[in-house]
């Protein structure tokens, strides 16, 4: 059991996923260290992630991944003898078995900051998303001067004093990419590992216009931080 590992999970209308996702996570890290953060939703999210024994927290309206997130990070910094925080979403995409790994490849020191990287093989991954992850990653490496395969993905590990010494304040998804470059201005080195995605009939909650919006608005301030 992965007794200074915290999980921070967003959630948004994840009734149907999020047992399964924290019963997984229950697997490796006590249920006192998993906070889900329940972001607005209209279904029974709350409800369910309360009945396994993790904390939840709820924004009474939907603020976006990026606020759920930095709240739940509040709440994992909080606790006593936290060393690392592991984010994984709420759909079910992640596999919970996989975050020994992360926590491996931490205290190894392979990176204050760890990512998942499902870029080696994606062959159930859709063609637009391969595309879209490769030019959105070689953007993002290119500012963060540092080489990350995948840095749209949410599955991840950051070390509670990377996250103490970086300000976050993106809404939204972009707080991943927000991550990586802080981070690395920071000074922190950032790793990936190899990790699966299970795809299922859920639909993504990325909005491609107003997303991709978004990031190049990021890329922008990013040269003013």
């Amino acid at each position: 059991m992965l007794e200074d590992i915290a999980a921070v999970v967003p959630a948004y209308n994840a009734g149907r996923h999020i047992e399964g996702v924290i019963r997984g996570l229950l697997r490796h890290v006590p249920a006192r260290n998993v906070v889900v953060v329940d972001d607005g939703s209209g279904d029974d999210t709350a409800s369910v992630a309360a009945s396994t024994g993790a904390a939840v927290l709820r924004h009474p309206v939907n603020r976006g991944k990026g606020a759920a997130l930095r709240t739940g990070f509040g709440a994992a910094l909080a606790m006593p003898g936290i060393s690392a925080i592991v984010m994984l979403d709420a759909d079910g995409q992640h596999d919970p078995d996989e975050v020994p790994r992360f926590a491996e490849a931490f205290a190894a020191g392979a990176g204050e900051l760890v990512i998942g990287d499902r870029m080696q093989v994606t062959g159930s991954m859709p063609r637009l998303r391969v595309f879209t992850n490769r030019f959105t990653s070689a953007v993002i490496s290119l500012i963060a001067k540092q080489r990350v395969p995948d840095t749209q993905n949410g599955y991840r590990l950051a070390g509670c004093a990377l996250l103490r010494r970086v300000e976050l304040a993106s809404e939204r998804y972009e707080i991943e990419s927000e991550l990586i470059v802080k981070a690395s201005r920071a000074g922190a080195r950032i790793a990936s590992i190899p990790v699966s995605t299970i795809y299922g009939s859920e639909r993504s909650a990325i909005h491609p216009a107003r997303d991709t919006l978004r990031f190049f608005s990021l890329v922008f301030r990013s040269f003013f931080w």
